[in-house]
């Protein structure tokens, strides 16, 4: 027979078990060695540098001669990924404390259900930086965006808070739809946020989706960058140092498996550490988001400036250095 006391010992005996069972592990029993030299350059993990890339990001202005408000950068991927994720890492940030108010999570299905474009905000002033996060449905295994979802995204038709629904996909008909969307309400760099630790079991289904996105959007001409989320699953020691992520072997050889899967260079996949167990901020979490904000922002630039030599060079006459203002409302048909 047990006692009442030998009962209690039991059953907290238990609650510590599950618990220790229900939370993810790295696998230790095959952990590599740090890398001497680092496998991409980084700057210095210190307070000074998050203070620049706080700085960065805070004062950054699209491309100068379009002269348009914001740029738009719309998130792709898996369900439970971390596209959520990342915005509320981003807002945690600025706010000085962990964030969430983009709903986020580990489960089977997406908690993304409807589009939603993000701002983020420097908590002090309430000033509304000048880029937009956009959250869409997580990618789940054989189902992506219904018919010309995925155009109406990029162009800009799409309303903020629509509803996906897979049984009656957005349309021209449906109220809402945006008709003449402007240059700032289109898409100007798209990234793919991946999981690090699921790169070698990605289903088939999901891949074949990935590159018909991919696809599509190249057609476009659109920048693409893929977010490697979760890299403290990949690595023991970024586990416990995100610093190190630079010094991993095996964050080395996941975004090569990346590259090579998804036919991006290697410059162009960013390792993030999301906040998602912590209850304070990290300087080493912050400065690997915001150096990966930083990154993305500079392809949307260079989208931007694209845009802006051709259409120069099919109008030169309207692009003489006095017609930024113009530019301004400009509807641009791509």
């Amino acid at each position: 027979m047990f006692n009442t006391a030998s009962l209690c010992g039991l059953t907290l005996y238990f609650i510590v078990l599950l618990d220790e069972l229900s939370t993810p592990r790295v696998d230790t029993s095959t952990t590599t060695e740090l890398l001497e030299k680092p496998w991409r350059k980084f700057s210095e993990w210190n307070s000074k540098t998050l203070d620049r890339l706080m700085e960065s990001v805070q004062s950054y202005k699209p491309y100068e001669e379009m002269d348009i408000p914001e740029a738009r950068i719309l998130m792709i991927g898996q369900v439970g990924a971390g596209k959520s994720s990342f915005y509320n890492t981003i807002g945690s940030i600025f706010k000085g404390r962990i964030y969430n108010k983009a709903a986020s999570g580990s489960v089977m299905k997406s908690l993304t259900t409807m589009f939603r474009i993000y701002d983020v905000q420097q908590a002090s002033s309430r000033y509304r930086m000048n880029f937009r996060l956009c959250d869409t449905k997580g990618l789940e295994q054989g189902e992506g965006f219904a018919g010309e979802e995925l155009s109406y995204l990029l162009n800009g038709n799409i309303p903020d808070r629509y509803q996906f629904n897979p049984i009656a996909p957005f349309s021209e008909e449906m109220p809402g739809f945006i008709h003449n969307p402007k240059l700032h309400e289109k898409m100007h760099c798209v990234v793919f946020v991946i999981d690090g630790s699921s790169v070698d079991v990605m289903p088939e289904k999901t891949l074949e989706k990935i590159k018909e996105i991919q696809s599509r959007i190249y057609q476009k001409g659109i920048g693409q960058v893929v977010l490697l989320t979760k890299i403290d699953k990949v690595c023991p020691h970024v586990s416990d140092d995100v610093s190190t992520v630079f010094h991993s072997s095996d964050l080395r050889d996941a975004v090569d498996k990346i590259s090579q899967i998804m036919g991006f260079p290697r410059s162009s996949i960013l390792p993030v550490k999301n906040y998602e167990n912590e209850v304070m901020l990290d300087d080493n979490i912050s400065i690997l988001a915001l150096q990966a904000l930083l990154q993305i922002l500079n392809f949307a630039d260079d989208y931007i400036s694209n845009l802006y030599d051709r259409m120069k060079s099919e109008q030169p006459q309207k692009y003489d250095s006095n017609t930024s203002e113009k530019m301004k409302h400009l509807n641009v048909k791509e």
